[in-house]
């Protein structure tokens, strides 16, 4: 009896590939954090965008807005994508403190933040292919221990705060200066990761399915 040819092996078919997820941000702390938890983004494209508050503008608005302007700069070039845009503004009291640039700003940022409690508000946007949007804010008091004459100069010698709103950055050597915060820590370092992860499943990517998967990118 001639034995029957064996049928080929059939495999199964992979499930549906997510949409692309896209980080409208430069900043590689942002790009470490969603590697962290297992999202690392498809694309980066940072938005070019004039981030100047506006006159009298407050700290929250003023968060909120640019994460919604970089999400849509963004958004318009990868339309069938979820984008996902972020934007860190450290705050005393009504007072936006900015980006330290230089060390003359820094210094001052740290002057004014020494012995003092500060709010860091993560204005968060995401977009998704369907044109449907998620928006929240993410707000951390952090508490600054009183830095000493020492202490600011050794900081500034780092050169760590180059970037950093604020003029410090606390997943660095900044972290020894911190003894409170109240909040999201990774809102500090720059976008709040369960917040993150929350708006993206909302609008239905497949947070679930990538952690399951292992993704590391």
């Amino acid at each position: 009896m001639r034995a029957e040819p064996e049928s080929p092996a059939i495999e199964a078919p992979a499930g549906p590939a997510a949409p692309a997820l896209v980080l409208a941000s430069a900043s590689p702390r942002r790009l470490e954090l969603l590697r962290q938890i297992g999202l690392p983004p498809d694309l980066v494209r940072p938005a070019k965008l004039d981030e100047t508050p506006l006159p009298r503008e407050l700290p929250r608005p003023y968060a909120k807005r640019l994460a919604r302007a970089k999400a849509e700069a963004v958004a318009a070039a990868e339309p069938e994508a979820f984008v996902v845009a972020a934007d860190t503004v450290v705050a005393l009291g009504r007072r936006i403190l900015p980006k330290a640039e230089d060390e003359a700003t820094a210094r001052a940022c740290l002057e004014k933040l020494s012995g003092r409690r500060h709010t860091v508000f993560g204005g968060l946007a995401v977009r998704a292919p369907d044109g449907r949007w998620a928006e929240r804010i993410a707000v951390t008091a952090v508490a600054l221990k009183r830095l000493s004459a020492e202490e600011i100069a050794a900081y500034l010698a780092s050169g760590e705060w180059h970037g950093k709103a604020g003029g410090y950055a606390i997943q660095g050597r900044a972290a020894a200066y911190v003894p409170w915060i109240g909040g999201s820590y990774s809102n500090v370092v720059g976008l709040d990761l369960a917040l993150t992860a929350k708006l993206l499943g909302g609008l239905g990517y497949p947070v679930t399915r990538r952690l399951a998967a292992g993704d590391a990118g």
